[in-house]
């Protein structure tokens, strides 16, 4: 910790709690014990609620009179037991593949070719300018 840091927390005449983002903290109070966590994973894991996603399951047990967490506790539980993975029916997004960059290793190898459109100064009236490039 460098020593403007103390300076700054001790400025106002008594020092302050650490405040660096890697400190030590307490765990808060109103921490979900082993068995809610449980209790949720289970409940998560229902025929009925096993293929939808934490934000339509709080709402379907808040109808019912139940709360178990926060959605947010909800993610937060499921990413830390590794099930937070799509939930719904629907097909997985595939991967978007990058289009393929083409390498000329010799002469006349990749051909590119653009048309591009240049205003003039009558409106509605271009040059057309017709380019041919070989790699």
């Amino acid at each position: 910790m460098s020593i403007r840091t103390f300076q700054r927390w001790t400025r106002t005449g008594e020092p302050k709690a650490d405040a660096r983002p890697t400190a030590v903290r307490p765990e808060p109070a109103n921490k979900l014990s082993k068995a809610e966590r449980q209790n949720l994973l289970s409940t998560c894991n229902q025929d009925k609620y096993a293929n939808l996603p934490p934000c339509q399951i709080v709402p379907r047990l808040a109808d019912q009179g139940s709360y178990l967490a926060s959605e947010s506790t909800f993610y937060r539980v499921l990413k830390a037991h590794d099930q937070l993975h799509h939930r719904g029916r629907a097909k997985v997004p595939g991967k978007v593949t990058r289009p393929t960059t083409h390498v000329a290793t010799e002469p006349n190898q990749v051909w590119s070719w653009d048309i591009t459109y240049c205003p003039s100064k009558i409106r509605g009236l271009f040059y057309y300018l017709y380019l041919v490039n070989r790699a």
